[in-house]
């Protein structure tokens, strides 16, 4: 092992300190002797190969057209697929077929790069947007196998080229084609998420544009994911089981299987589909629903021949919006589950006090009520 892929925590000689725990991609996916930080607990370690989960495939060219049965079709699927998992695919969905292949293209060359110039978009310890390699700055164990870039997304018109000036700013003027690539995507995806928050309005009886008005001028992230090949794949995980802390994820797949939700106390994979979105309901969301759509766990497995990636756009509200259900949600039967909140306050509790798995909702209510927040 060369001494880029040290991912041992052993002190120093002369200075007694420990060696910060690296992830190097090109070396890790050679690695048979996998280490124990990304080896996780028997009761957690995958099922490589899972029974596929029968997600509704919503078509949206009728919605987007305007036709009422159409509408009204996609809503009750929608609205069926939140009350159980949280989960739908969506097709027709006016994004680019083009764009979408360039944004996974321009994904290897960024992550081809080598480790040190893939650094120069470290993310810093307490942020949320930048390169991270296996998150080995924030956790000692349970790591995940992958290496992620986060994009920080805002709809707010003076801010129309953030992405862009992101990669000039951090990588230099020779990534100025992916900073175009990826603004494109994420416009793209702010399109369509506000749109499928109209259908979500729709499917929940509030009206189609009150979600959409809150997140017009969200505050969200684009994460490009890279998950390399491991030689002992049954060990360790691409991504652990966790609940999105955000409200809405609209995923797009290669075509290597590795996403797995937890349904009915069983792990279920999505199978790709290049011309399909995967979306899901996040915390933040449910408590907008007052608890009535769910937010699903859900992972990520990685295989030992190769390598997987995924473009993951997280919708967030605007900061300073606050987070409480319409009135239409609360009423006797059904009483306010989680106190009011901004998603600045949830990010950083998942960034400072709480790893964002199994309960991230509760703790964070907890938290709040706690603090007097």
């Amino acid at each position: 092992m060369t001494t880029n892929s040290i991912i041992t925590n052993e002190k120093s000689p002369m200075l007694g300190e420990e060696k910060p725990l690296i992830f190097d991609a090109s070396h890790m996916k050679n690695e048979s002797n996998i280490p124990t930080q990304y080896i996780w607990p028997d009761d957690e370690k995958p099922c490589v190969v899972a029974q596929e989960l029968h997600v509704p495939l919503i078509d949206l060219r009728g919605f987007f057209s305007g036709d009422p049965a159409a509408t009204q079709q996609a809503s009750r699927l929608v609205g069926e697929a939140c009350r159980s998992h949280g989960f739908f695919l969506v097709v027709n969905h006016k994004v680019d077929s083009n764009l979408i292949s360039k944004a996974h293209r321009y994904m290897d060359t960024f992550f081809d790069m080598p480790l040190s110039q893939k650094q120069k978009a470290q993310r810093k310890i307490g942020e949320h947007c930048g390169y991270a390699s296996s998150f080995t700055g924030r956790f000692s164990s349970k790591l995940p196998w992958k290496e992620t870039l986060s994009l920080r997304y805002t709809a707010k018109e003076n801010s129309s080229h953030i992405v862009e000036e992101y990669f000039q700013r951090t990588l230099g003027e020779s990534f100025n084609n992916l900073g175009n690539v990826y603004q494109e995507y994420c416009n793209s995806m702010n399109t369509l998420s506000l749109r499928i928050m109209e259908l979500l309005g729709i499917s929940l009886g509030v009206q189609k544009s009150h979600f959409k008005e809150f997140f017009e001028d969200n505050e969200s992230i684009m994460r490009l994911n890279y998950y390399p090949p491991c030689l002992k794949p049954e060990l360790t995980l691409g991504t652990g089981p966790h609940y999105d802390p955000t409200s809405l994820t609209i995923l797009h797949q290669d075509c290597v299987s590795g996403l797995q939700v937890f349904v009915d106390n069983e792990w279920y994979s999505i199978r790709p589909n290049f011309n399909a979105f995967v979306v899901n309901i996040g915390d933040t969301f449910m408590a907008l629903s007052n608890g009535r759509y769910k937010s699903c766990l859900h992972r990520a497995v990685v295989n030992n021949t190769t390598p997987r990636k995924s473009l993951a756009f997280f919708l967030c509200p605007d900061k300073d919006k606050v987070v409480s259900p319409p009135t239409e949600l609360v009423d006797y039967n059904n009483p306010r589950l989680y106190p009011d909140f901004t998603w600045p306050a949830l990010l950083e509790f998942t960034q400072k006090h709480h790893r964002a798995e199994t309960n991230t909702l509760q703790a964070f209510s907890m938290w709040l009520k706690e603090n007097n927040i």
